[in-house]
């Protein structure tokens, strides 16, 4: 059973201002994965980082994995688009194991019916999933799962090493393709009063800048 969550640009972004400001950048320690900038700012509050690395410590032998939610949004004022991720689902129903895990259609509609339910204004905007002991990249399945599952080209997916502590995020390009071997950091929506909580071993903090206006915002 396939299930098809949104046609392809069927969802508006919602108008608003990038939070930098409030933001804490992380990217890649590696320097060759910090030569491509990131297709599009991914944003993620602390308690939904928090939640999914619960998640991914919870079976650290089988591949586990669920949705992200929250607002799928454009600049206001410089009109790119950008993503805010704040609610996790995680997926029930799933077959997996060691080295795969698969959306049945059970999970797909637990998934849809708990989002629409109780997450109403919040966009679906990708999911994320483990791979125990075999590091961060993308798998053929993966491609094709999140090709036919998570068409929009604003929707990412998130991977996670629980064993290593580490992980990253998988972003369309401009042009619509996927570099499986290639991951992206992201901004960590901090507390005014606390700094950033992101422990991922592969992953630094760096200073914010934003391009529009060449004004260091954080660091």
């Amino acid at each position: 059973m396939q299930i098809r969550i949104a046609e392809n640009g069927s969802q508006q972004a919602h108008l608003t201002r990038a939070p930098y400001h409030t933001a804490l950048k992380w990217v890649p320690k590696d320097a060759d994965m910090r030569q491509i900038d990131t297709p599009m700012p991914v944003f993620m509050t602390q308690n939904a980082f928090i939640r999914m690395c619960a998640h991914a410590g919870s079976d650290l032998d089988n591949e586990v994995g669920g949705w992200m939610a929250g607002k799928y949004c454009r600049d206001s004022l410089h009109g790119t688009p950008f993503v805010i991720i704040d609610t996790v689902l995680p997926a029930v129903y799933t077959k997996h194991g060691a080295a795969h895990l698969t959306f049945t259609g059970d999970t797909q509609v637990a998934l849809h019916n708990h989002l629409e339910e109780n997450y109403p204004q919040k966009d679906l905007l990708g999911w994320y999933h483990t791979h125990p002991r075999m590091g961060v990249f993308f798998s053929q399945w993966d491609t094709w799962l999140h090709q036919n599952f998570f068409p929009e080209p604003w929707q990412v997916a998130l991977v996670i090493e629980p064993h290593q502590s580490i992980g990253g995020l998988f972003i369309r390009q401009p042009d619509g393709s996927l570099d499986q071997r290639r991951y992206f950091g992201f901004y960590e929506l901090t507390n005014r009063n606390q700094g950033g909580i992101v422990f991922w071993h592969n992953l630094q903090p760096a200073s914010i800048r934003n391009e529009q206006s060449q004004e260091v915002i954080n660091s």
